[in-house]
């Protein structure tokens, strides 16, 4: 049983689909006018630990995030670089596919695309429009705020609180300063389509919104974002597609945290806006992974690089005491005293799906991880190994792998073996056999500059990516 934290009603609640062993689930994607930021990461990484453990526990996921390849920044950017709004949203969604693959973020269901869908938008907002949700003024279309009833109910505002901040930019003809723009009249130069309504572009709320409708349907079960999207993008979210689809727009609200930097909000204004390009070209992006799901998607997470190596180191022990329990499999037998171990195992499985189970608990994922691989650490020191109890233990591994996503084996791990490698440290075996120390030395300190590390234990020699 899987429980979540649902914003909509600021409580846990036992998830239930709204079709039997199939998961529904929206993310909010970023507006492709640059590289993704660690921000942008967050939610990536998030919530497909959030699909996988669907998927672990036998749902269908059906994940579906979008690409906002039409926005007033990417139309600034257009400006500035000289180059169309398509040319720069189709660089920079190739990069997001780049970035995220390397964090090992699996490929989305679908990744709809605002551009592909102006039909569908028009016509979305032609039909608030004719439903009386909707007007037009000034060329531009605004949404009746006041008209949907439940406005404010994701974030719990009142209409009241939110008028004392409301107001009507230049330009703007709404009727009530709390209304907000489905289409926006064109601009002397700026990308446009034609509509009913004149010239002009969605506004930013309106997309996502007949995006889910179009590849969901009219309720889903799972929206999700990061927490400042709360309001008022998916507030507005709700009042768009509720009004006009006459159903429940999403079942459950998922909101990760924010991430600072070093203490501090990331802003550009502080020259802290950190890339996820740059990043992953100085930390390895299975090192970013694992930290970002070191705390819980709720709370915020602070990046600095003192908390990044005690995750690099985190995700070293658990890979090197992998690596241990592959080298005993070689040396395994079919004994069967050892079911001691078969028991344990399976109750840091069981505590792995609790804590998952409950509002999707990474860091508490990660303890069990840890606490399987010090019992993997004991095992390894056992004279014989059971080929049952290795086969387990690496089955267990995978798992937890597989539901966070992190490899058990580094991008690198593969080059230890080639037959280079392996003769040099057959080398460097025979010159301690021989006593020929200042040669093992040699072979150790050649071996170090390629980045790896020999350690030597009573199970033989072992190596490791420094």
């Amino acid at each position: 049983m899987i429980t979540l934290y649902n914003t909509l009603t600021r409580q846990k609640e036992t998830f239930e689909p709204i079709e039997p062993g199939k998961v529904k689930m929206y993310v909010c994607g970023p507006t492709v006018y640059n590289y993704i930021h660690i921000g942008n990461a967050r939610p990536a990484i998030n919530y497909d630990v959030v699909r996988r453990y669907f998927e672990y526990q036998g749902y269908e996921v059906i994940y579906v995030s979008n690409f906002t390849d039409v926005d007033d920044k990417l139309i600034k950017r257009s400006k500035e670089l000289d180059e169309s709004v398509e040319t720069i949203a189709n660089r920079y969604i190739d990069a997001f596919y780049e970035d995220v693959g390397a964090l090992n973020v699996k490929k989305a269901t679908s990744n709809p695309r605002v551009m592909n869908h102006m039909d569908d938008i028009i016509k979305f907002i032609k039909e608030l429009v004719d439903e009386g949700y909707a007007y037009e003024s000034g060329g531009d279309v605004y949404f009746r705020t006041r008209k949907f009833d439940d406005y404010g109910k994701l974030s719990h505002q009142s209409l009241n609180d939110l008028k004392v901040g409301a107001r009507i930019e230049q330009g703007e003809q709404k009727e009530d300063a709390l209304d907000f723009t489905l289409w926006k009249q064109a601009k002397p130069g700026e990308i446009s389509w034609e509509s009913p309504f004149g010239k002009g572009r969605p506004g930013w709320h309106i997309e996502c919104s007949v995006m889910a409708f179009h590849e969901l349907g009219s309720t889903i079960d799972i929206h999700a974002g990061g927490t400042d999207l709360q309001f008022p993008h998916h507030e507005n979210e709700i009042a768009q597609s509720e009004a006009h689809n006459h159903a429940p727009f999403a079942n459950y609200w998922m909101h990760n945290g924010f991430i600072n930097i070093d203490n501090e909000k990331m802003s550009k204004s502080l020259g802290n806006f950190v890339l996820v390009h740059d990043i992953i070209k100085q930390i390895d992006p299975d090192v970013l992974r694992f930290f970002m799901i070191s705390v819980h998607y709720r709370s915020p997470i602070n990046y600095n690089m003192e908390l990044v190596e005690a995750a690099k180191s985190g995700l070293e022990r658990v890979r090197n005491s992998y690596q241990a329990i592959e080298e005993r499999e070689a040396i395994a037998t079919d004994i069967e005293d050892q079911s001691n171990y078969i028991t344990e195992i399976d109750s840091i499985l069981k505590q792995f799906e609790m804590v998952m189970n409950d509002d999707f608990n990474t860091a508490n994922a990660i303890t069990a991880w840890y606490d399987l691989a010090k019992l993997a650490n004991k095992y390894v020191l056992e004279n014989t190994t059971s080929t049952k109890v290795i086969a387990h233990f690496k089955e267990v591994y995978q798992i937890f792998s597989d539901v966070l996503g992190v490899p058990l084996k580094g991008k690198d791990s593969e080059a230890l073996l080639d037959e280079e490698v392996e003769a040099l440290i057959e080398e460097r075996n025979n010159a301690r056999k021989e006593k020929d120390f200042a040669r093992a030395d040699e072979i150790r300190d050649q071996l170090k500059e390629q980045n790896i590390i020999l350690e030597d234990t009573p199970q033989g020699v072992r190596f490791k990516r420094g």
